[in-house]
């Protein structure tokens, strides 16, 4: 095998991924891809708790404060 990575270090990328997609397809980003981004390109601002954000993804994607309409029930 000419892979620098051990089949443990292929796998757990693999399961990030997996997982990683799994929370796109339902709406629910990564909180440390967002913490990271908001450290790196917005300093100023305090990111949200991992409960804020939780909380954020999941009013964005059942539209709670949407005024265009939509409502899932």
């Amino acid at each position: 095998m000419g892979s620098s990575q051990s089949l443990m270090e292929r796998w757990k990328t693999l399961q990030k991924c997996v997982c990683d997609g799994a929370r796109l397809m339902v709406g629910q980003g990564d909180y440390a891809a967002y913490a990271e981004h908001i450290r790196r390109t917005h300093p100023d601002q305090r990111p949200m708790s991992e409960v804020e954000f939780f909380r954020n993804r999941e009013n964005a994607r059942f539209g709670v404060g949407n005024t265009s309409g939509f409502r899932c029930c």
